[in-house]
């Protein structure tokens, strides 16, 4: 049996190795440094290994569970055999030189899609999976702005902020590398399987977990490292003041890379994220041509601004005095309807009438609890 792979003999140990229990990245560097390659650890007699690691640990090494792991590698196999599908690992020459170094790349990864983005310049953009109508905006033009200037956009592909910065970098040169928290052939959460489909086609996607692994809590937070570790900064779009996009920054500023952040209403709870990293030394942005600037990153061509100025201006010609009146009055920041009653003077059938218009229309966003806030 022969892995679709490059180094199909040392993909199969190099499995073994990872699918060790008790050997993470860590405790796989120990034993390369003192064996060498997975080969070599797994012809090392027990008492060698067990003054590197635990004895609990060398006997797993010598005495695997043959059965699971063939069923492992019979699965990865068969997975590797499909166009695109790939399995890389630490010796491999293709695996991505950026995740070498972080302090903890995992052993090996999974790649489905066009491997080359994985060394391309990159840019993660990330920010809540419960994202306003503006901030699910903002991360299609400001994602589709950098890849168009030739930046590869990497996220989770989790709904909200990920998807939108996934859909937007779609549309340009830099396409897009998402970093899932479940096995490679597994699609979470499931209303995103015509988004990956997108993305294995034009973009790439990876995981560092087997395949066939579930949607676990815990295994998001930690492949946060590797959308940071991909790129060469990140760019936080709405976030909660206790959030994961908060961990991807701390992971970002951890790993030496820029975090940039795009501030919001002071009274929105999705702006206290960004405002937060923004008081510990994010850099504020309100244009893809900042972030550019800022990484001094030549663009394939001149993006579009991504802000929201050239789509307002537009926008307005299309309404009339009356409608624009009421825009004025609302404002970027959150409003209750009971006040527009009283400021612009009409009553709360016909302002319920015209705020639906405008909100079909992309001008304005309704919020729970009779509030609502100017978009676009």
């Amino acid at each position: 049996m022969t892995p679709h792979n490059a180094l199909a003999s040392d993909w199969v140990e190099w499995l073994r190795l990872e699918q060790t229990p008790g050997v993470g990245p860590e405790t796989a560097r120990q034993l390369l440094a003192a064996f060498g390659l997975p080969s070599q650890i797994f012809a090392t007699d027990f008492t060698a290994l067990s003054k590197v690691v635990s004895a609990k640990v060398a006997k797993a090494l010598l005495q695997p569970d043959f059965r699971q792991l063939q069923q492992r590698i019979e699965l990865t196999q068969t997975w590797c055999s499909q166009p695109g599908n790939q399995v890389l690992t630490w010796a491999d020459a293709n695996y991505p030189r950026a995740l070498l170094d972080i302090p903890d790349p995992p052993v090996l990864i999974y790649v489905k899609g066009r491997l080359a983005l994985l060394d391309a310049p990159t840019i993660a953009v990330v920010g809540s999976r419960n994202a306003t109508a503006q901030g699910i905006r903002n991360a299609e033009q400001f994602s589709e702005a950098l890849s168009k200037a030739g930046l590869t956009i990497s996220s989770g592909m989790a709904a909200g902020i990920d998807a939108a910065a996934h859909h937007g970098a779609l549309r340009g040169a830099g396409s897009t590398v998402a970093v899932i928290g479940t096995g490679a052939d597994i699609v979470y959460p499931s209303r995103n399987r015509a988004l990956a489909h997108l993305i294995a086609d034009g973009g790439c996607i990876v995981s560092e977990y087997p395949l066939g692994m579930p949607a676990i809590a815990s295994n998001f937070p930690r492949r946060n490292r590797l959308i940071s570790g991909l790129s060469k900064g990140v760019l936080v779009i709405e976030a909660a003041g206790q959030s994961g996009s908060l961990i991807t920054a701390r992971m970002a500023a951890e790993q030496g890379r820029d975090v940039f952040a795009i501030p919001g209403s002071i009274h929105s709870p999705l702006a206290k994220g960004c405002h937060q990293l923004i008081k510990q030394g994010a850099k504020l942005v309100d244009t893809a041509q900042d972030i550019l600037d800022e990484l001094r990153f030549l663009p394939m061509m001149r993006p579009v601004a991504a802000s929201s100025t050239q789509t307002t201006s537009a926008s307005l010609a299309e309404i009339t005095s009356a409608d624009q009146r009421l825009l004025d009055a609302i404002g970027y920041d959150p409003v209750h309807v009971d006040h527009l009653v009283e400021q612009v003077g009409i009553d709360v059938a016909e302002l319920s009438g015209v705020l639906l218009t405008l909100e079909l229309d992309g001008h304005i966003e309704q919020l729970p609890g009779g509030m609502v806030k100017r978009i676009g």
